[in-house]
């Protein structure tokens, strides 16, 4: 069983930059493909970004795109998800995702979750 779990959340003004983690332990890190979803009140769970299991393929959401940078660190049981030029809409609880293959971006076919973290974009 893979056991998720995210950090640096936090409150930021608009234009400011966070960095979130996801510590993945319970099962060989390299084998995971891993990415990063959030929801907003009262919206669904939707796609932010993922990378495969060797750091080679990436893909971003079209909001995010240029402005979010995710990354893994070699031999570690670690993702990043950096957030620069935040807007207030990206306002949400964000989660960390890991799958066997590669991480959907249709939340409902993820296999591994974190409980999440919230960013709050102030305006």
């Amino acid at each position: 069983q893979v056991q998720l779990v995210e950090s640096g959340g936090g409150l930021v003004h608009t234009g400011g930059s966070l960095r979130l983690s996801c510590a993945a332990s319970g099962r060989t890190f390299s084998r995971l493909a891993m990415g990063w979803f959030r929801q907003a009140p009262r919206k669904e769970r939707e796609f932010v970004a993922r990378i495969s299991w060797t750091g080679v393929g990436i893909y971003y959401s079209d909001s995010v795109k240029g402005r979010f940078t995710i990354s893994r660190g070699d031999g570690e049981n670690t993702v990043y998800l950096e957030m620069n030029s935040l807007r207030p809409e990206d306002t949400a609880v964000y989660y960390c995702a890991a799958d066997d293959s590669t991480v959907s971006v249709i939340a409902r076919n993820v296999r591994y979750w974190g409980q999440g973290t919230q960013i709050t974009v102030s305006s």
